[in-house]
């Protein structure tokens, strides 16, 4: 947001950087003192945010002050915070940019001037977030991906288009450059942000759940629902319970063979025990500088798999270390540096250094992690790496099932000599005849990949060869892959030991690998050998590889490179060598597995400059497409009537510049009678249009057929769709059906009809409706209209046990009341049926957690809680909702 007026309480603590004096900054180290130095880097960029963004009225003194006690009012208080910047996707960013077209006629139409109309927080929304796929087969797959999702969405596409050139202060990332969470890591992110030579830190929130991945770059961010996102791209602090953190102390040293998938998977799991959902996790130990920034932004990106609301990694000298290969410019690296030191945002590598205080420590030992391969027949058996020959020993003695190959005890020594290519070698229980570093969800990740050919060049070096029978291949998840692998000297000695690129595509793990020779396969049949893959992929059921290989192991690309050079699975890699090297020297896996000193080294060197020179040309140049794309240039979008895509919503039809007292509803009916942990899917659906529903039919009454339906997600900027599909998933339980469906009762008639049918006669006949429902309403994803869609099917309040917490502010947020039962009572102790009619007495002056009384039809009275939690939700409330609070200031 824009820096504050010169009538903030804070601005005399705004401060020249020292040694660039032209450089100004909110001292809040100064402010806060000795309880500053105490809080997690995390609460300190909230602080910051609260000093700079204090304007007496969104942000008071008393919520500055509530951060900075931290250590006694977490989880008491509640907060407000004004990120930096807003980042979307498009499934989510087209309704966002539809609200804000409509706000323009709205303001237009009350008297207002709609060119004032613009998000006021830096907004970046990406084009490219969500694919349907319709090739699979290499080549064409790319290529013609593209095209078709070009034509499919061109009206979305142009829609886009004419937002990028009539708002201000929002980027369209075109489509063909990356997804969002990629484009917003590599290209979008500041790690500090200057306005008019004002420095701060650099913050997001954005409308996918992985937004999250930022913070391991030192970052604040995470994804919340888009009305909260639409609000705060307008000038709306988010608002948030001052939570818990939990501090993760990283300590020990990473075992060497331990690969970043092993790290990753092994803090994520330690997370998910600790149980710090709804917390923000912060790590700090001398574990941290080992983990490179790819490392960090997969750990911040698992949130969702443990629950926290983010996971931050405060900058470091390897966050500085990391800008710099992405071409930073060295004068603002030492800007950004200076700041960073001056308010304490920079973690200190030195053990000396204090540590801020936590809500609780959960400690991780990065010397605990090991390597483990998964088999011999299920991806589900783990076996740690230094138990992998006593393990195989085990299985060549246990029954035939999940694990066994019962081998009798007299034949586990036996060897098979066979003749190939002139030599003599002898095959016995244990040895690898297939090796793959295969296209799969390993090679995700550069450091593994790396890892593989930096290992190749070391044992090619020592004189380490691979035996010519096994079969060997290389088949990189993608050309980037490849280019990397190439640029950093490695892909020769992958080539030298038989790992040579064979394609791109599912190839090993599918079956899809060379016969084995006849010769090899001969000799395994023969004496009845137990024979081993070893790949890199995910699948690995027995016979899956080859129907002579029997045992099969998901293994990292650098294990599957030494398995290879060993030749078999039955080796101890601490006690026994790979093999002999030059001058008759035994070559032990330690001798050649590579450092991850060098493998941050290459990583950065070879990897993330080259990613990110590729991103930059990519943003530079721009798509041919969507350059050559036309679009209008009008104040007001020319809205078609006979779009399917884009359509105005009535959102802001009551645009009101005044709050309004809450109405009280009268009679109404019950829509829907639901049961416990109905979920935001369940609401609003967001894949494919089932073609009975009530969106299919509306589509088929434009001339669409239902290949041309595409999907609820990609439709969210049709009111008309989105409001049709609104409680449309066939898994929903709606009581009065009685079984899985989206079809509800409409009282005055009887009749059964789908959910939008009823709710549109009801509206049709003047009647207000409500949903009754049990616990936990509104579970899932934040999804905008999962309450935008029942405001527009007429729901005034949704009455239940409980709400999840961020779907209860989206209610608000649209303007319907969140109410719910009290302590012990639901409808079934009540008594209620829900055929009877409500009605519900708003005061004028509401409060928070308000007890309200609630008439039925048959003279029932019963009492439930307003669950407004403070008094700026119950402004929005009065105003319709954030958006039209916000907007009114237009007019």
């Amino acid at each position: 947001m824009d820096p504050p007026s010169a009538g903030s309480p804070y601005q005399p603590v705004i401060e020249a950087l020292e040694n660039h004096p032209q450089k100004k900054f909110y001292n809040v180290s100064k402010l806060g003192g000795t309880k500053y130095d105490t809080l997690p880097y995390s609460i300190r960029v909230l602080f910051e945010s609260s000093v700079r963004n204090c304007d007496g009225f969104l942000v008071k003194e008393t919520d500055a002050m509530n951060i900075l006690d931290w250590k006694t009012k977490q989880n008491h208080v509640e907060v407000p915070f004004c990120p930096a910047r807003v980042v979307l996707q498009d499934f989510t960013g087209i309704p966002a940019m539809v609200d804000f077209a409509a706000m323009r006629e709205a303001v237009r139409n009350a008297g207002g001037d709609p060119v004032k109309v613009n998000p006021a927080c830096p907004t970046d929304l990406t084009v490219d977030h969500s694919l349907q796929i319709d090739f699979s087969k290499w080549p064409e797959t790319v290529l013609k991906n593209q095209e078709m999702e070009f034509g499919r969405n061109r009206e979305r596409l142009q829609f886009f288009k004419w937002s990028s050139k009539v708002f201000k202060n929002i980027s369209i990332i075109p489509p063909e450059t990356g997804t969002a969470h990629q484009v917003n890591l590599e290209y979008l992110s500041k790690v500090v942000f200057e306005v008019k030579d004002l420095l701060y830190p650099d913050s997001v929130v954005g409308t996918d759940s992985h937004t999250t991945m930022v913070n391991g770059l030192g970052i604040l961010g995470w994804g919340v629902g888009g009305i909260e996102t639409e609000a705060v791209m307008l000038g709306m602090p988010l608002t948030l319970t001052l939570p818990e953190v939990v501090g993760c102390e990283l300590t020990g040293t990473v075992s060497p063979f331990a690969t970043s998938i092993d790290i990753v998977l092994s803090i994520t799991k330690h997370l998910r025990q600790a149980e710090v959902a709804g917390k923000f996790v912060e790590f700090f130990g001398s574990g941290v500088s080992q983990l490179s920034v790819a490392d960090r932004t997969t750990i911040a990106n698992m949130c969702p798999e443990y629950g926290a609301i983010l996971s931050f990694f405060p900058v470091d000298n390897v966050t500085l270390k990391h800008l710099k290969h992405t071409g930073l410019d060295k004068a603002k690296l030492e800007v950004m540096e200076a700041y960073l030191k001056a308010v304490k945002l920079f973690r200190n590598d030195e053990s000396s250094s204090r540590e801020p205080d936590y809500s609780q420590v959960v400690q991780v030992s990065l010397s605990s992690i090991i390597p483990y391969v998964s088999g011999p027949k299920r991806s589900q058996d783990r076996v740690a790496v230094n138990n992998m020959k006593s393990d195989f020993q085990a299985c060549l003695n246990e029954k035939c099932g999940v694990k066994g190959f019962q081998i009798a005890a007299e034949k586990q020594e036996d060897t098979v000599p066979v003749q190939y290519e002139g030599n003599e070698y002898k095959l016995s229980h244990g040895c690898v005849v297939i090796a793959a570093v295969i296209s799969c969800t390993n090679n995700c990740n550069p450091s593994v990949m790396l890892a593989a050919g930096l290992l190749a060049k070391k044992a090619v070096e020592a004189g380490l060869v691979v035996k010519p029978y096994i079969r060997t291949s290389l088949s990189p998840g993608s050309g980037m892959v490849t280019h990397y692998l190439s640029s950093s000297g490695v892909l020769p000695y992958l080539s030298k030991l038989g790992f040579e690129v064979v394609g791109y595509g599912c190839s090993t793990c599918v079956g899809n690998t060379a016969p084995l020779p006849e010769a090899i396969r001969n000799a395994i049949k023969q004496g009845d050998i137990v024979a081993c893959g070893v790949l890199s992929g995910t699948k690995n059921f027995e016979g899956r590889l080859c129907d002579c290989v029997r045992a099969n192991y998901l293994a990292s690309p650098p294990l599957v490179v030494a398995y290879a050079i060993a030749g078999t699975v039955r080796i101890d890699f601490e006690t026994e060598p790979l093999g002999i090297g030059f001058n008759g020297k035994s070559i032990y896996l330690r001798d050649i597995w590579p450092t991850r000193k060098e493998l941050h080294t290459v990583e950065e060197e070879y990897v993330i400059s080259s990613m990110f020179k590729e991103l930059k040309e990519k943003m530079e140049k721009g798509n041919k497409r969507w350059n050559l794309l036309e679009a209008p240039e009008s104040t007001l979008f020319p809205w078609d009537s006979k779009s399917t895509y884009i359509r105005c919503p009535s959102f802001f039809d009551k645009l009101a510049k005044e709050p309004v007292a809450p109405q009280p509803v009268e009679n109404a009916h019950v829509l829907l009678y639901l049961g416990d942990s109905v979920t935001t899917d369940h609401i609003s659906p967001a894949g494919s249009i089932a073609r009975s529903s009530a969106a299919a039919k509306y589509l088929t009454s434009k001339g669409l057929t239902p290949r041309e339906f595409n999907s609820y997600g990609a439709r969210r900027g049709n009111d008309a769709v989105m409001t049709r599909g609104t409680f449309a998933n066939i898994k929903l339980l709606n009581k009065f059906i009685g079984k899985p469906a989206p079809k509800t009762i409409h009282f005055p008639s009887g009749q059964t009809l789908d959910v939008f049918e009823a709710a549109e006669l009801y509206q049709k006949e003047g009647i207000p409706v409500i949903i009754l429902a049990g616990k936990k309403y509104g579970l899932g994803s934040s999804r905008d209209w999962a309450a935008k869609g029942p405001f527009l099917l007429g729901v005034k309040a949704v009455l239940a046990e409980s709400f999840e917490k961020v779907h209860r502010s989206q209610l608000i947020g649209i303007g319907i009341a969140p109410l719910q039962f009290r302590p012990g009572e639901n409808p079934s102790t009540l008594g209620l049926t829900g055929k009877e009619q409500f009605s519900i007495l708003f005061p004028p002056e509401l409060s928070p957690r308000m007890t309200l009384d609630v008439k039925t039809s048959t003279g029932k009275v019963f009492s439930v809680i307003a669950l407004f939690e403070n008094n700026m939700e119950i402004t929005l409330y009065k105003y319709g909702g954030s958006l039209n609070f916000v907007a009114r200031r237009f007019l």
